[in-house]
């Protein structure tokens, strides 16, 4: 994801997306065209922008004042009577095209032109997520800082909801009359009035905690609004039917405002209740109501990351927004950071290091909750083994999509015996050299009382 459309509004728009090494212009070249251009003078190399601005007028060389107009073509060459003929020839000179799809209100750009369609590289994470319609959400923040750990630990730490009971102890199901131990079972809450404290207080705490970025402050005043209205006795009963009608009327107001909000009941009865999701390779949504957060992540080395975040949510349709044009900049172990947010970040450092450790030979990963880790590890090996696309396509689609996910089939040709346990196993660090192959093998995952769905089988996975 090379950035949001929204950071390119206006015609002549531009971004700058670096990616180790690699630099590439995004802009917008009409009021529904966007293109991307590989960030070098066709004269000597110089990159033509930095950062971000507009270029509605073309970019312009700052070394020898060479010009190019946004769709590419040259425009300008100062003395060309110094030059051969063959040298000036209007399609050599035009802007190298970088391959640029859209979807979701982003740009995403592919440096291979013989890569599957962006669309079909998504699912099911795309059409997951347009019942959301997240191409409509506007952000309203944009934060980032450096990770000192390499990307794959990174996107690894948001793949399971498992950590949560140790890292988010405020984020677990709690009885406001009785306190943190109702867990997840439905009988630790006493009566309607305790569903509804419970429900109000995990919104309030997960709003704050990820800086309004999933719940929104507005899905908060309405849950206040309804909270004395009459619910069933039975605790059980009391959830459905609070759950129910706090969708239908986030939905009624958001309506009257003129916000686009989805059915969000119909989206509950269609399966669409997974609130974090993957996009292989390096992009998270986290969508909750008419909300949703975004991640992106980026390698700057083998053990520096960039970490952005992004707080989007639905707005009134034609309603003037300015959003964030450059994110803010904060150290990864800034306090300012959302609680839930700085949490994750605090466990990345300390395992990074612990991944050096002798006392460390293999992840031992949950078959049942952690398998995602797994599941993309060997879609990583695909493209690092230089598999096809043809072969590496259908394994796409058992990487992008919701959490907590099992180990599935990835399935290469000569090697059935990995289709099952995900044993060949292989990790490389951005900028550095592949590591030797190392097997993993099925190991039974321990049970645990404190993770809500402890694991039947394992697989323990090297780096």
């Amino acid at each position: 994801m090379a950035c949001r459309l929204e950071e390119i509004a206006e015609i002549g728009d531009y971004v700058e997306y670096e990616i180790l090494g690699r630099s590439v212009v995004v802009v917008r070249t009409g009021p529904q065209t966007v293109k991307a251009y590989h960030n070098a003078c066709r004269h000597r190399g110089m990159r033509l922008v930095q950062g971000r601005g507009n270029a509605a007028n073309g970019f312009v060389c700052p070394f020898h004042g060479w010009c190019w107009n946004t769709d590419g073509s040259n425009r300008f060459v100062f003395a060309p009577n110094l030059f051969k003929k063959d040298q000036l020839e209007d399609a050599d000179l035009r802007l190298r095209e970088c391959r640029l799809e859209t979807w979701g209100g982003c740009a995403f750009i592919n440096f291979d032109d013989e890569a599957p369609p962006l669309r079909a590289s998504l699912e099911p994470f795309a059409t997951y997520h347009d019942a959301f319609r997240v191409e409509q959400m506007r952000a309203e923040s944009w934060l980032s800082c450096v990770l000192p750990v390499n990307w794959k630990l990174a996107c690894e730490a948001f793949m399971e909801g498992y950590h949560a009971t140790q890292t988010h102890p405020q984020l677990l199901a709690r009885s406001v009359k009785r306190g943190y131990g109702a867990g997840t079972d439905t009988v630790g809450f006493t009566d309607p009035d305790d569903v509804v404290g419970s429900s109000i207080y995990f919104m309030k705490v997960l709003s704050e905690g990820m800086g309004n970025g999933m719940i929104h402050t507005k899905d908060i005043a309405v849950a206040e609004d309804l909270k004395a209205m009459p619910l069933p006795s039975d605790p059980m009963q009391a959830i459905v039917e609070w759950n129910t009608k706090l969708n239908a009327e986030i939905v009624r107001r958001s309506h009257d405002a003129g916000i686009p909000m989805p059915d969000l009941n119909q989206l509950v009865a269609t399966g669409h209740v997974s609130s974090v999701n993957y996009g292989f390779p390096h992009y998270y949504l986290l969508p909750v109501y008419g909300n949703a957060a975004a991640y992106r992540v980026r390698p700057l080395g083998p053990e520096e990351t960039l970490f952005e975040i992004w707080t989007t949510t639905l707005m009134p349709e034609g309603a003037r927004h300015v959003p964030p044009r450059a994110p803010t900049q904060m150290a990864w172990d800034d306090p300012r950071w959302p609680d839930v947010v700085r949490q994750d970040f605090a466990n990345l450092p300390r395992q990074q290091g612990g991944l050096r450790s002798p006392g460390f030979d293999a992840m031992r990963l949950s078959g049942e909750v952690e398998g995602l880790i797994s599941n993309y590890h060997r879609v990583i090996d695909g493209y690092l083994a230089g598999r096809s696309h043809a072969e590496i396509l259908p394994n796409l689609s058992q990487v992008s999509g919701g959490i907590d996910a099992p180990i599935r089939p990835i399935a290469w040709k000569g090697e059935a015996g990995a289709r099952k346990t995900g044993r060949a196993d292989r990790s490389r660090d951005a900028g550095g050299p592949e590591k030797p192959a190392r097997r993993s093998r099925a190991r039974s995952a321990a049970k645990s009382s404190r993770a809500g769905a402890p694991g039947k089988r394992g697989s323990k996975k090297r780096r």
